[in-house]
């Protein structure tokens, strides 16, 4: 049931950007021949009933109808940031408490996700920021060349400053200081690690609130992301032009090229250095898990699957697999994060702010960091990219329309992000279990 819901929403996101891509096309054709032909005014007129900007200067008499719609979508996105990164992390922090009843294990477990996420991030933030600095991302775009934001006029060191906050109430009242949220949650989860039952009220409260936020976002996914793009596909060509199509499509062939490669070759590479055994064994035997988690777009669903495979086939004990499996599930998120940098670069690119390499940096981190606490929920690796936009401050108008296709085309990316992560914590798993002698190398050499 749930692979025919994704497959629905995905049909659905198809069709409204189809239909935006047509009807955009079309009023850009309208609207250059109306200039050719002296008829500017009737354009001027068009453009203030459906695409104005109703909060820019001298827009108070104008309608701006597929401008509010796009605008409360992104509202409504914007609205749950803050809850969700903290729930999510509080929570996550939560379940490593259990890492302590496996001592040893839970270290190495944890050094091999970030191990990975090292090298991922170093994947795609040398391939992002070679493709920006070739052009590919760049669009001309004057309109928003014009409304460019001083995004990285401070020293880039200062982030590292803001992740502990002066005022706690200050970070959860802005989407500007995400790292400061995530901060704040690590630091609630592992306090209530230490405290145990003592606690048991707020993580139980936690729970709840986290469970309100996924189906609220599975709403906003699900009914109302379908009409916002179509609106805001519309309003991008409609103002903007077709020239937006050449960097999405760049970005679409460079994060699907990188995220195969690391599928592919990442983590074979992490077996045979880690585990000294065959990789081709490996990619070979989690093949069918990859697809799966192709097909289903799910890590949750992948993971019976995962967990049959990885002990049966890969001859991981049944132990170390019950707790790596699960935890990565949560926490490591290589695909998202490889995905996110990309995107961001993207996006900020096309929206005219200056992408430097320090920039690049502090963008990895943030999509690591934030990768942690994506929630089992349509879509959710969309809105922690606009986590890691807000905590960039890539967020003039230009961003907005470039995140918004991001989300009409993302849909085939993220379901090949899932299958990077499902295979992640399977590699991750036979490492481990190579290291601490639980691995059935006879099973695993098996053909």
């Amino acid at each position: 049931m749930k692979v025919k819901s994704n497959n629905k929403m995905a049909i659905r996101m198809a069709m409204a950007l189809v239909l935006g891509l047509v009807t955009g096309i079309g009023f850009l054709l309208l609207r250059e021949n109306l200039i050719r032909n002296g008829n500017a005014n009737i354009w001027a007129k068009i453009n203030n009933i459906l695409f104005q900007d109703i909060s820019a200067k001298g827009a108070t008499n104008s309608l701006g109808i597929f401008y509010i719609i796009g605008k409360l979508f992104i509202n409504s996105l914007q609205l749950i940031i803050v809850p969700m990164v903290f729930t999510s992390i509080t929570l996550a922090m939560c379940k490593i408490s259990d890492t302590k009843k496996l001592g040893r294990i839970s270290f190495k477990t944890v050094s091999g996700f970030l191990i990975t996420s090292f090298f991922a991030l170093a994947l795609a933030g040398t391939v992002g920021f070679t493709i920006k600095n070739l052009g590919l991302f760049t669009a001309n775009i004057k309109n928003v060349a014009a409304k460019v934001g001083a995004a990285s006029s401070t020293n880039p060191l200062q982030v590292i400053v803001d992740i502990i906050p002066s005022n706690i109430t200050s970070v959860f009242s802005s989407n500007s200081n995400i790292l400061a949220v995530v901060f704040i949650a690590v630091v609630t989860g592992l306090c209530i690690n230490v405290l145990g039952d003592k606690i048991k009220i707020l993580t139980d409260l936690l729970e709840d609130i986290n469970s309100i936020i996924t189906v609220f976002l599975s709403f906003v996914i699900t009914h109302f992301s379908p009409i916002a793009i179509f609106a805001l596909i519309t309003r991008t060509f409609a103002i903007y032009g077709i020239e937006n199509l050449k960097p999405a499509f760049v970005y679409i062939v460079a994060t699907t090229i990188t995220l195969l490669v690391f599928l592919i070759f990442g983590y074979a590479i992490f077996v045979a250095v880690g585990a000294r055994l065959n990789p081709i064994k490996f990619v070979k035997k989690i093949g069918k898990v990859a697809l799966f988690g192709f097909s289903t777009s799910s890590s949750a669903a992948t993971l019976p699957l995962n967990t049959k495979t990885t002990i049966e086939e890969l001859g991981v004990s049944e132990d170390i697999a019950s707790f790596i499996l699960p935890l990565g599930m949560t926490v490591n998120m290589n695909g998202t994060a490889i995905m996110q940098v990309i995107a961001t670069i993207f996006i900020a690119t096309t929206a005219g702010y200056n992408v430097t390499a320090g920039n690049v940096v502090i963008i990895a981190l943030i999509a690591l960091i934030a990768s942690v606490g994506t929630p089992a929920a349509p879509g959710a690796g969309a809105i922690i990219l606009f986590t890691v936009l807000s905590g960039m401050g890539y967020n003039n108008d230009g961003a907005i329309l470039a995140y918004s296709l991001i989300l009409a085309i993302n849909r085939p990316i993220e379901m090949l992000v899932t299958s990077l992560n499902v295979v992640g914590d399977s590699a991750t798993s036979v490492v481990v279990a190579k290291s601490e002698g639980m691995l059935n190398e006879e099973v695993y050499n098996a053909d």
